[in-house]
């Protein structure tokens, strides 16, 4: 599966917008991943929100594929849920605020602060948790569909928020047909 995107480009991107104000810093990496991947990037913000896993926040999407998306995510008051298991692994680079997660037999959670980079590899899963608020730069690598029911079933079956699943998928449709268009799957 070809890749377009660099996790350590990203991280280091991602690190560029902390301790900015929120606009100053949505805008400062995404004008650096246009930068780095001209021509790939979605630049203009369309928030909406999401619900997977019983956590609700909100994300942009900046790009997608059938192999990979890219996302700014994160809420202004806390949430906690499951991260959902997919056939891709998920990277979230914290810009602010903090992410707590744990693993099935872990008792202590792991903190992810402004900086950190947190991965959930293929076939594994977390809880987590945002206490506040947090707002991450977030990338997947895999098969992309397969990770869409989970992203959408709160949606469908328990608020019902056809809008917000309307206008993610088509948005990602939009995008994954540039990459078609481009060769790129």
């Amino acid at each position: 599966m070809s890749t377009l995107f660099d996790p350590a480009v990203l991280h280091e991107i991602a690190q560029k917008g902390i301790g900015l104000p929120y606009d100053t810093m949505f805008q400062t990496v995404i004008a650096e991943l246009d930068r780095r991947y001209p021509g790939r990037i979605r630049v203009q913000q369309r928030w909406i929100f999401n619900n997977a896993c019983g956590a609700m926040g909100q994300l942009t999407l900046l790009y997608g594929s059938l192999t990979e998306y890219l996302i700014l995510f994160g809420t202004p008051i806390g949430t906690e849920g499951h991260s959902g298991r997919y056939s891709a692994d998920v990277h979230d680079f914290m810009i602010d605020g903090e992410m707590l997660t744990y693993r099935e037999g872990e008792f202590v959670p792991t903190v992810f602060k402004p900086g950190d980079r947190a991965l959930l590899e293929r076939g594994a899963s977390k809880g987590y948790c945002v206490r506040d608020h947090a707002w991450m730069l977030e990338y997947s690598k895999g098969w992309i569909p397969f990770m869409l029911p989970t992203g959408l079933a709160d949606n469908f079956f328990s608020n019902l928020d056809f809008r917000s699943v309307f206008t993610l998928m088509w948005d990602y449709g939009k995008l994954c047909v540039r990459e078609l268009l481009r060769g790129k799957f």
